[in-house]
């Protein structure tokens, strides 16, 4: 099976990609994007499962556990600015409704139904590495806020950079050394028409995949590292989601490589 999956034109009720962990032969990240024209509506529920609803382009409300938040998200692009998200316990039924076109990723993981729902706003921005592997990070739930399972971020890295450099990698449950974290990539180029390469590749090479990316795939990482490259001229945003056994983020650079960030 490909680690790749590419979207496709809206179903029924917007969808234009998912990942489950019976599609994916794993156990805990799940990710949807839905897409809506203005007035439309998406209505669901996660059983048995926590969400994160990142609004990734336009303006939308969102209505769950008798809380209404309106006027959410308002980018044209997810180049433009900080996202807007609501978090939702395991089996919240939620609505959201589109009042411009929009693109909405829900996000989830197992979760008991602990928490409340609430806003997330991620303006900080976090600058990791130098030169070409430079990039621009926001948490939106990150393993110091509340969650059960789900561990969310979004990047950008710029044209001729790469990302997720060097090489790392988070498939031993091995707290504090290392914790075990399945995660998904969701892509966007701008200008669109852009590509950029993601390589997943273990240190037996059982997998060794490169893929190139083109705006709106998504990569599965099951295990392995997983450095990804934006070629020159083509800015590259990723929705990266997490979850595991431990809601800790604590990862192992290829030790080939690792002497890139000990200069």
């Amino acid at each position: 099976m490909s680690l790749r999956l590419r979207s496709h034109a809206p179903d029924g009720d917007g969808t234009v990609l998912e990942v489950t962990p019976e599609s994916a032969g794993w156990r805990y990240v799940g990710f949807r994007v839905v897409k809506l024209a203005t007035g439309q509506g998406y209505a669901h529920r996660e059983e048995g499962r926590e969400a994160c609803l990142v609004v990734l382009t336009g303006t939308v409300a969102v209505e769950a556990a008798g809380e209404r938040f309106e006027t959410l998200g308002g980018r044209e692009t997810v180049f433009d600015g900080a996202a807007t998200s609501v978090y939702l316990p395991a089996g919240t039924d939620y609505a959201v409704t589109a009042a411009s076109d929009a693109e909405v990723a829900v996000c989830t993981a197992p979760g008991t139904g602990a928490g409340k729902v609430r806003l997330i706003r991620s303006d900080q921005v976090e600058i990791r590495g130098k030169g070409t592997n430079t990039r621009h990070v926001r948490n939106i739930l990150s393993d110091a806020d509340e969650a059960e399972s789900l561990l969310v971020v979004e990047v950008i890295t710029p044209g001729g950079h790469w990302s997720s450099y060097p090489p790392h990698k988070h498939d031993r449950d091995a707290w504090p050394e290392e914790t075990f974290l399945e995660e998904t990539y969701y892509h966007r180029l701008s200008p669109p028409q852009g590509f950029a390469f993601q390589r997943v590749y273990t240190d037996e090479r059982d997998i060794d995949e490169t893929i190139a990316v083109e705006d709106g795939d998504v990569v599965m990482v099951p295990r392995g590292y997983h450095p990804v490259g934006a070629p020159h001229g083509y800015d590259l945003y990723y929705l990266n989601v997490m979850a595991g056994p431990r809601r800790n983020w604590v990862f192992r650079n290829d030790p080939a490589h690792d002497w890139i960030v000990r200069q």
